[in-house]
């Protein structure tokens, strides 16, 4: 049970040489008896602080979230003392000036964003926080990629739906348990969604949350000649059972899509055979599905390419982060149906152009998103500094995220 404590009660019991180590972080008294073994800095910091009050140096170290995952810790308040720190609960806004966009701030009105605006950035920052970022901030460490339990937590949220932008896809659906419906989903609420999504602070894991999907399924959603092809792809894929990404990218080809070296041969049946190699592609290395772009006689095609005989991936270890899944693809006389050529054969060019499209509205979204993070993060620990380095308690500093 929590207790009350004074300052002096903390300091007598907790001398240099005594078994119960006590410290004090913003009025909340922490025994760190028992963690001294676990803590990555040793020993010898926490005695110094023993006894103290250790807000300021926690905090020039620290993130707010240490305090949260060591939250058992907190054994008691100091008597008649209120803490400074304002935590943010899942899913609400942030008080930092200009740490949210400004038609969520209450003094400005946009005739572009509705109540199904608002639920949903408030649905999506929610389920950011409590299911996602957990497991972005440990993976962008290990380096490991997205786990399937997550996936199919997006699933059944209909989250995966979602990120394809407004459409067809979303009919029927119940989206984040109702924030908004499938109908009314527009070009705004699909900013949400990218915002929202890029708003954890782990580059390397976001990019391995899928957006190798987000930015492949759409050619099949498009330029998928066979009905029945593109309706068993998609509910596979926005299931969360099969994962797809975009293969374009080849190391003497980057930017210059049109100078690509993969190239395909039609067989007398109608079948297609890729060999080449790809390079960078997100998400590749857990993907069963590749859209596929390669040299035809005339121009260039894309395919969809199942994981087979002849493909094989191989993990790239990024200077971010190897959780984003990245791979190079080598095809080696891969065989693909007829079926699965996407769009036109040689005008694959325009498939491929016309796909960046999405994508590039996605990225654009969440980097705006991402350099607000930045901004908020710069101001909180001014605040911070200002509050505990200085000893002027005047103003709450808010800690969040």
């Amino acid at each position: 049970m929590a207790q009350t404590f004074t300052r002096g009660q903390v300091a007598q019991t907790s001398s240099r040489d005594a078994e119960t180590l006590l410290t004090i972080i913003d009025s909340r008294v922490y025994d760190l008896s028992d963690f001294i073994d676990a803590h990555p800095g040793g020993e010898t910091v926490l005695k110094q602080v023993a006894g103290k009050d250790a807000t300021s140096e926690f905090y020039n170290l620290h993130r707010h979230e240490v305090l949260v995952k060591y939250s058992d810790l907190c054994v008691g308040t100091i008597d008649g003392e209120t803490g400074q720190v304002v935590e943010r609960k899942p899913g609400d806004l942030s008080v930092v000036p200009y740490g949210e966009p400004t038609w969520l701030t209450p003094m400005y009105h946009s005739p572009y964003f509705g109540e199904s605006h608002k639920r949903l950035r408030k649905a999506m920052r929610e389920f950011m926080e409590v299911h996602v970022q957990p497991e972005a901030r440990e993976r962008e460490e290990s380096g490991e990629t997205i786990s399937d339990e997550l996936i199919a937590q997006m699933a059944e949220k209909n989250v995966l739906a979602m990120r394809m932008g407004p459409g067809k896809h979303l009919y029927g659906r119940k989206l984040l348990d109702g924030a908004v419906e499938p109908e009314e989903f527009d070009c705004f609420h699909d900013l949400i969604v990218a915002q929202e999504t890029g708003w954890i602070s782990a580059r390397g894991f976001m990019d391995g949350n899928m957006s190798g999907m987000t930015i492949s399924l759409s050619v099949i959603l498009k330029y998928c000649n066979s009905e029945a092809l593109k309706k068993r792809i998609t509910e596979e894929c926005l299931s969360g059972k099969k994962k797809i990404c975009l293969a374009v990218t080849e190391a003497f080809a980057g930017s210059d899509v049109a100078g690509m070296k993969t190239e395909v041969r039609k067989d007398k049946d109608g079948s297609y055979y890729i060999s080449g190699t790809k390079k960078w592609i997100t998400n590749g290395v857990f993907c069963d599905y590749f859209i596929t772009a390669a040299k035809t006689p005339k121009g260039m095609s894309v395919f969809l390419v199942e994981r087979g005989p002849g493909l094989e991936t191989q993990l790239i270890r990024t200077s971010y982060s190897a959780a984003a899944g990245t791979a190079f693809v080598t095809y080696d006389n891969v065989k693909v149906p007829a079926e699965n050529l996407l769009g036109e054969e040689d005008k694959g060019f325009a498939v491929v152009m016309n796909n960046f499209n999405h994508e590039r509205w996605f990225m654009s979204c969440a980097v705006i998103r991402q350099m607000r993070v930045v901004t908020e993060e710069c101001l909180k620990w001014s605040n911070q500094r200002m509050v505990f380095g200085k000893k002027l308690i005047e103003q709450p500093v808010i800690r969040g995220k």
